[in-house]
């Protein structure tokens, strides 16, 4: 029996190819946050301008929505796409999201990365249906990081970045399970919370740790 081929489309420069008008000397950045549902952690965004030369084309090939590839995938990739991009990574504080909330708190650090770039973008392509204020032209990309090479390419970095960032606190709260959950609310995770109480890693504004806190006051500093 013949193997089924995939025909799942993947992400190419369409989207840069259309925004820089065909002009590859035009830098298009992709931008993508990653930790909008966790309980815990900062929100991350990367903001990306992959280079156009032909060298770097086996990376091409190989960068694709986040989701679809493996930690240690994610790992090696993060590496590369630093030595063949501009790469700018901007977080939001638990503090942040809880003053101005997370939806706020994303685009916040969309626009934080993309500033951070040590050259501007002539336009930026935006994960999702909601665009921070930038100063260039932007637009955004429903299911973006499956479709555009920068995007991917920023998923990427700010997956593998936040992922690190939560094991290095996963070291000093280890009963939460950070390393493997990423702050989401997982079984491991909420039962944590009922013993041991709420970090200053938790975003208060979330159900499940204001509800713990309207129940028990106790907090670990």
């Amino acid at each position: 029996m013949v193997a089924a081929v995939s025909t799942a489309p993947r992400p190419d420069f369409s989207f840069e190819d259309q925004e820089s008008r065909g002009d590859n000397a035009l830098p298009v950045c992709g931008i993508d946050e990653v930790g909008r549902g966790p309980l815990a952690g900062p929100v991350v965004a990367a903001a990306v301008i992959l280079h156009r030369d032909i060298r770097h084309a086996p990376l091409w090939a190989e960068i694709n929505d986040s989701k679809k590839l493996s930690a240690p995938r994610r790992a090696d990739l993060y590496a590369r796409i630093h030595d063949a991009a501009d790469v700018a990574i901007a977080l939001c504080s638990v503090l942040e999201i809880d003053q101005i909330n997370i939806l706020q708190a994303s685009l916040r650090a969309m626009q934080k990365a993309c500033n951070g770039l040590p050259l501007p973008p002539a336009a930026a392509l935006i994960d999702g249906n909601k665009a921070p204020k930038l100063a260039c032209a932007t637009r955004t990309i429903v299911k973006g990081d499956a479709r555009s090479l920068s995007i991917a390419a920023a998923s990427i970095v700010a997956k593998h970045y936040r992922d690190a960032l939560m094991k290095k606190l996963a070291e000093e709260f280890p009963p939460y399970g950070w390393a493997k959950n990423a702050g989401y609310g997982t079984a491991q995770h909420l039962k944590a919370l009922e013993i041991h109480g709420v970090t200053p890693h938790h975003r208060l504004s979330f159900a499940p740790v204001s509800k713990l806190i309207h129940k028990d006051s106790s907090v670990i500093n």
